[in-house]
C-alpha cells in the first residue's frame, strides 16, 4: 500500500507483458462481481462490526490473532506520529510493545538488525507461531542498511525462534508487504508492493529468491483509477496512487497462493509447487500464473478453512467473500471500514480486520492534518 514507481514505468511494464496476460486462464465472470456492487449513497453504520481496538494517534496496518486469543498489531514508520512498531493489544484502547521496549526502540543511524525499523505485517500461522515482517524502509524511502527481515516468535514464551534476513534478495527500493506461512512445507510467501514480485523463502534451509518481477500479475494496471467519492486518489504532486503486489493468501490445502496488485481489481493465483521449485526460470513460472477474474481493490486477503476468500472493497467500504465457485458476496458494508487493511481469523470463527485509513493520510490530501477518527481493529462473526 505504498508509493510505487512513476506511472510511466508501470505502464511500460504492464504493456510489455500484456501478451502474457492474454494467455492467462479466465475462470470467473466480471458480470458476477458487478452484481455484488452496492451504491455508496446507501452506506449506514452496520451492526455486524465489533470494535476490539482503537488508537487515537498512531497509524496501524496489520492484525494477527493467536490460537489462544492474543491480539497483535503493528505500526509502520511512515509520515505522522510514531511510537512502537509491534504491540500486543491488552484492551480496547491499550497495548504493550512486543516483544519488549528494546526491540521497539530503533532510532535513525542505529543498527536495525535486531530492532524493528518499519514493520508492515504480523501473522499467526497454523502452528500458533507469530511472524513479524519488517521491510525496514522508513517512510518508504528505501531499505535501511539491509535490515529487512522476517522474525518467527514462539508465543509460549515470546522468544525468537529464528530471524530470516533478506540481504539482496529484494533490492534497496523494495517494500516487503505481506506474508503467508505454509507450515506443511515450511515455506513463506511474501509480496513486494513497490517493485512488484513475490519472495519465496525455504524456512528450513533459509534459501530464498524473488519471482515474477515485471509480470503483469504483480504490477498495478495504469488504466485502473482508484477513486473515493468520485475523486481519484493521487499524491500531492498529482500522480495517481499505484501500489503493486500487496495482498496474499494461501489456500487451506496449501496448493495455491492467491495475490493481486492493490490498485486495480484483478486477482491471480499460482500453484505453490511451482513457487517452491527454485530450478524454474522466470518464463517458466510466468506460464503457471492463472488470472482468476476482476473483483475489487483490496489491501489484504485471507482464506477460511472452508476455502472462502475474504478481502476488502476499499472504494465502497466493504468486506466481501469469494466462494470456491468464484462468486463474490458482500459480508458487510460500513462507513467505519476506512481502508480495511489486513485480516486474521480466530479459531472461534471471527474475522479480524484492521483499518489503516490510508486514503485520508496527509500526503494524499495536501494537508498536514491527521485523520480525525481513530485507527481501528474490528471483528465480525463469519463461522455459520
Amino acid at each position: 500500500m505504498k508509493r510505487h514507481l512513476p506511472v510511466i514505468i508501470a505502464a511500460l511494464l504492464f504493456c510489455a507483458c500484456q501478451k502474457n496476460t492474454n494467455e492467462l486462464k479466465q475462470v470467473a465472470s466480471t458480470a458476477d462481481h458487478a452484481a455484488a456492487t452496492t451504491d455508496d449513497a446507501r452506506l449506514k453504520p452496520g451492526s455486524k462490526l465489533e470494535l476490539v481496538y482503537k488508537d487515537e494517534k498512531y497509524q496501524l496496518t496489520g492484525v494477527a490473532i493467536s490460537h489462544t486469543g492474543r491480539l497483535f498489531t503493528n505500526y509502520p514508520l511512515w509520515k505522522g506520529p510514531h511510537k512502537y512498531d509491534v504491540v500486543e493489544v491488552t484492551s480496547t484502547n491499550s497495548a504493550t510493545p512486543f516483544p519488549d521496549e528494546e526491540w521497539n526502540s530503533w532510532q535513525r543511524r542505529e543498527d536495525g538488525s535486531n530492532k524493528w525499523v518499519c514493520v508492515q505485517a504480523v501473522y499467526v500461522d497454523d502452528a500458533n507461531y507469530l511472524w513479524v515482517l519488517d521491510p525496514a524502509s522508513p517512510y518508504i524511502k528505501g531499505v535501511y542498511k539491509h535490515a529487512y527481515k522476517l522474525v518467527k516468535f514462539n508465543l509460549q514464551n515470546n522468544s525468537i525462534e529464528r530471524i530470516y534476513r533478506f540481504n539482496y534478495v529484494a533490492d534497496k527500493s523494495s517494500y516487503l508487504n505481506d506474508v503467508r506461512i505454509d507450515t506443511a512445507t515450511n515455506f513463506a510467501y511474501i509480496t513486494n508492493s513497490t517493485e512488484g514480485g513475490i519472495v519465496v523463502v525455504d524456512l528450513t534451509t533459509g534459501k530464498m529468491r524473488q519471482v515474477l518481477q515485471g509480470n503483469p500479475s504483480v504490477i498495478s494496471s495504469p488504466f485502473y483509477h482508484l477513486t473515493f467519492g468520485g475523486t481519484e486518489l493521487k499524491y500531492d504532486y498529482e500522480q495517481p496512487v499505484k501500489f503493486n503486489s500487496d495482498g496474499i493468501a494461501l489456500t487451506p490445502n496449501g496448493q495455491y497462493v492467491y495475490y493481486k496488485p492493490l490498485t486495480d481489481d484483478r486477482l491471480y493465483r499460482i500453484a505453490t509447487k511451482y513457487l517452491r521449485n527454485f530450478a524454474l526460470s522466470a518464463d517458466q513460472l510466468a506460464a503457471y500464473v492463472q488470472f482468476m477474474g476482476h473483483y475489487t481493490t483490496t489491501d489484504g486477503m485471507i482464506f477460511d478453512k472452508k476455502g472462502n476468500l475474504y478481502f476488502g472493497d476499499l472504494e465502497h467500504f466493504r468486506i466481501v467473500r469469494i466462494t470456491p465457485d468464484g462468486t463474490m458476496h458482500e459480508v458487510v458494508q460500513d462507513p467505519r471500514l476506512i481502508w480495511p487493511d489486513s485480516y486474521s481469523i480466530s479459531p472461534d470463527g471471527y474475522l479480524y480486520v484492521s483499518c489503516s485509513q490510508i486514503q485520508l493520510q496527509p500526503e494524499y490530501n495536501l494537508t498536514d492534518r491527521q485523520p480525525p477518527t481513530p485507527y481501528t481493529i474490528y471483528r465480525i462473526k463469519i463461522d455459520k
